[in-house]
């Protein structure tokens, strides 16, 4: 999406991705602010590592806790956070749900987790419930909504009735072989109208498909991708992001070419 939008307003620039080991992270941010990049992208496992390895973090990068967009300026390494906003904007596009005072159900809270669930809980949803392996995590972020939101409930395991959105922040679909990141003996796909997985690659996951089959309106994180990644064009290039542009980009690239 961002070498397509670099085309059509006649940049040049260039996109490149790059595996980073996390423990090579550091020496990865400064060789490419050695090389005159403008700025980087991060995703799992980096976005909260980085947070600690940034000159100047920016508001949303302090508010959110994770960095997902760099930008390197006179003051050094800016830490960004563009998920947050992403994520309502697309449930809002998306699925048509009114974010304040829904019942939402988060898988994972880890740095997408954590990410998802805070800008949900600042949105004023009614109830929160938050699921992760690693029960410790869960109960951060739960303090973190008690202390600054503390309108908003929240409560650690799944519902017993029903929710008006489950959103998948784990990355299990990623892989063929990646257990089901919701526990059905738990939480059954009738308790949910609609369903949300940041994952967009594969475009449907199993637990999309599963839940389409169950009648849930579903949709992946593509636009989630997309309203990061215009974000972060802006911050990099000064300019208005291409959105037509990007989201074409993204869906042939994702969806592939029609078959004919």
């Amino acid at each position: 999406m961002h070498n397509a939008a670099f085309a059509a307003l006649g940049l040049n620039w260039c996109y490149v991705a790059c595996e980073v080991d996390p423990k090579n992270l550091r020496t990865a941010i400064a060789g490419a602010k050695a090389m005159g990049f403008s700025g980087l992208n991060l995703t799992v496992p980096h976005k909260l590592l980085a947070v600690d390895m940034m000159d100047v973090l920016d508001a949303s990068a302090k508010k959110w806790g994770a960095v997902n967009t760099v930008h390197f300026t006179e003051r050094g390494a800016v830490g960004y956070n563009t998920d947050a906003d992403a994520v309502t904007t697309s449930l809002r596009e998306d699925l048509k749900i009114k974010v304040r005072g829904a019942r939402v159900l988060v898988l994972g809270a880890g740095g997408a987790g954590r990410t998802a669930t805070l800008k949900l809980a600042s949105e004023r949803v009614a109830e929160l419930f938050l699921v992760n392996r690693t029960r410790s995590k869960a109960e951060t972020i739960a303090a973190e909504i008690e202390k600054h939101y503390p309108s908003v409930k929240i409560s650690l395991g799944y519902p017993k009735g029903g929710v008006d959105l489950v959103l998948n922040a784990t990355s299990l679909g990623l892989k063929p072989e990646d257990a089901a990141p919701l526990d059905l003996k738990q939480f059954k796909f009738k308790q949910t109208p609609a369903v949300y997985d940041m994952i967009y690659r594969p475009a449907e996951t199993p637990f999309l498909h599963a839940a389409r089959m169950a009648g849930c309106k579903t949709v992946n994180g593509l636009s989630m991708l997309l309203h990061q990644g215009a974000k972060a064009f802006e911050i990099w290039t000064g300019r208005a992001a291409p959105l037509p542009v990007m989201r074409r980009a993204l869906e042939e690239n994702v969806y592939g070419p029609v078959q004919s």
